[in-house]
């Protein structure tokens, strides 16, 4: 679980290609890329709106 918190508070880079293809012709190819990072008060998320205090 420490290796986890590790890689989560630097964030980690996920990569990978996924290709489907039918007698060596490659028909569809797919690339895929995601950011995985912790959300804290220090690093807080793009995505979330203004925060409302009472």
């Amino acid at each position: 679980m420490d290796l986890l918190d590790r890689l989560l508070t630097g964030g980690v880079v996920v990569t990978g290609d996924v290709v489907l293809s039918i007698a060596d012709i490659d028909l569809v190819r797919v690339s895929l890329r995601a950011l995985i990072v912790s959300i804290s008060a220090e690093n807080p998320s793009p995505w979330a709106g203004p925060s409302h205090a009472g």
